[in-house]
């Protein structure tokens, strides 16, 4: 099936944003952006509506889809939004729609008073089973620079572990930055010796001995890649402490932050991993996570 830049849609302000910066994405990539409305036959809107019946609760879903799109159109002429609507388990049908997604766009709530994400258990079951890449945008904040006229625009942020790279997260970051124009900013944490439970004062000859060589590791991965990509520019920063501390700072300067989930397929079921669980909870710039072996 053709790619597409697909959104789960269902008419709250999340979603919409979600709309708006997936619209932005397929102009840059020059795909159709297919909006993707889910109906539940189940009363999930019951709470809301109480004396709604089946068929008028369709209706108003219906109408949802069909709004967003004119909007959408009027908004950014020259993209081609599909409408697609399908009956089932949101969470289901949507990691179903990631599969021909390039990527797939989901809604998050920002916190009140605080940078952030409420990740719901919609978005993160897609997170944890789409074998494509999710992206993740707010309702809340400044969600452009994806455009090709904004002037300056902001780095794209890839979270880096310099022990397992890969590459299809490495190059979705590469390629994230030549669409947008933008640097790259690679961000990898190490961690110091644990000198504080032993007591010990820090050893600063040592700290930048090991700061060095994660530094050259960093380096030593992105090599190839800077070959392969040299119009991009690119900022390494090997620092110490967490790395889920780093990229979510670093996503105040962000127009997208990438970070990877490891696909295993095994009786222990999914797992998210803490650095991008974290990432997607406080990130305040849209976070893509990109699945890999």
């Amino acid at each position: 099936m053709p790619r597409t830049v697909t959104v789960g849609l269902d008419g709250s302000p999340e979603s919409l944003a979600a709309a708006d910066w997936a619209a932005r994405e397929a102009k840059l990539r020059r795909l159709p952006l297919k909006l993707v409305n889910v109906w539940e036959p189940a009363p999930t809107p019951i709470a809301q509506a109480p004396l709604l019946g089946p068929e008028t609760r369709q209706q108003w879903s219906d109408h949802i889809p069909r709004e967003a799109a004119g909007e959408l159109r009027a908004a950014h002429p020259g993209v081609d939004v599909l409408v697609e609507q399908v009956t089932g388990r949101p969470a289901e049908v949507l990691t179903d729609a990631a599969k021909d997604a390039e990527p797939l766009v989901l809604g998050s709530r920002g916190l009140s008073g605080m940078g952030g994400f409420v990740v719901g258990s919609v978005g993160l079951a897609v997170v944890a089973h789409a074998e494509r890449p999710v992206v993740l945008v707010r309702a809340e904040g400044d969600t452009s620079g994806t455009d090709s006229g904004v002037p300056a625009p902001r780095p794209v942020v890839l979270g880096l572990d310099t022990t397992a790279p890969d590459d299809t997260l490495i190059g979705f970051a590469f390629e994230a930055a030549v669409l947008r124009g933008a640097s790259l900013r690679v961000v990898h944490g190490w961690n110091e010796p644990p000198y504080i439970a032993y007591g010990m004062p820090p050893d600063l000859e040592l700290n930048a001995q090991i700061g060095a060589g994660e530094a050259a590791a960093v380096s030593e991965v992105l090599r190839p890649w800077r070959q392969k990509f040299p119009t991009v520019d690119v900022v390494e920063d090997s620092l110490s402490g967490k790395a889920a501390n780093h990229l979510v700072e670093a996503s105040a300067e962000a127009s997208l932050v990438v970070v990877g989930r490891r696909i295993r397929r095994s009786a222990l079921g999914v797992h998210i991993g803490p650095v991008t669980h974290a990432v997607l909870h406080h990130a305040t710039a849209p976070v893509a996570v990109v699945p890999h072996d």
